[in-house]
């Protein structure tokens, strides 16, 4: 279903409908905010890619094959952007330092903080690992992705995107060996 109202809003958008541009946008905006935040490490240069994400999109919307889906199609460009700016020597900072000083400060249950230390642990793993890893650990871990969802995303066949998947859990294992039950 929100694929056919995705196709919808496309083609409107190719017969010049700016409301319905906006309207992917506002949809779109969190989701591929967050796949580079989680590729990139850095909300700054998360917030930057989305931005030109969708400058690429109403720029080549036209170049979009409606056989696909438009969400693949989005993930991609964000996916690419994200490593193409890692590859250029993006600042890889694993979080910022300010929001670090809030969790700290901020009063709640043990259990609560316990689990912003492990989600802090885990980013910054990731953080360590190459860019591919990364992106691949973020499609399928954070944004729920399906084996062959990733796989039109990163242009790969579904057998690669497991065979990947797997090496890149893998490594983030042996990251994150000192969390795990012995």
């Amino acid at each position: 279903m929100e694929e056919d109202h995705d196709s919808a809003l496309v083609e409107r958008c190719r017969n010049g409908d700016r409301a319905a541009f906006t309207e992917l946008v506002v949809h779109y905006q969190r989701p591929i905010y967050n796949a580079a935040y989680r590729v990139l490490g850095n909300a700054e240069d998360a917030s930057d890619i989305a931005q030109i994400v969708f400058l690429k999109v109403a720029e080549r919307l036209d170049e979009y094959d409606p056989q696909y889906r438009f969400f693949s199609w989005i993930y991609r460009i964000a996916i690419n952007e994200s490593l193409n700016l890692l590859r250029r020597g993006a600042r890889e900072e694993p979080l910022d330092e300010d929001d670090e000083r809030a969790d700290a400060e901020s009063p709640g249950p043990e259990s609560r903080a316990s689990a912003a230390e492990l989600s802090r642990r885990v980013q910054r793993a990731l953080m360590s690992m190459r860019g591919d890893d990364r992106a691949v650990l973020t499609l399928r871990h954070f944004s729920d992705c399906s084996y062959s969802e990733i796989g039109e995303i990163l242009e790969l066949g579904e057998k690669t995107v497991k065979s990947r998947l797997f090496e890149a859990r893998q490594r983030l294992r042996a990251l994150l060996k000192d969390l795990m039950p012995a």
